[in-house]
């Protein structure tokens, strides 16, 4: 028996900062963005930390495209 956990996403977490910086955005604008829900940018929540999803960044991205 394996009691190992296996990660069923190998995409990594990006804090705020990072998150930000991926997009060319400040972090206030993405914290802004988390509290006001005015776009589609799926937050992780780790207790007071929002991380995100570097796929969920690439999605808004192509999302966004115009």
């Amino acid at each position: 028996m394996n009691n190992s956990i296996e990660r069923t996403t190998a995409t990594p977490l990006l804090n705020r900062a990072e998150a930000a910086n991926y997009l060319g955005l400040s972090a206030q604008t993405l914290a802004v963005w988390a509290c006001t829900k005015s776009h589609s940018l799926p937050v992780v929540k780790i207790g007071r930390l929002a991380k995100y999803r570097l796929s969920d960044l690439e999605n808004f991205i192509t999302k966004n495209i115009v």
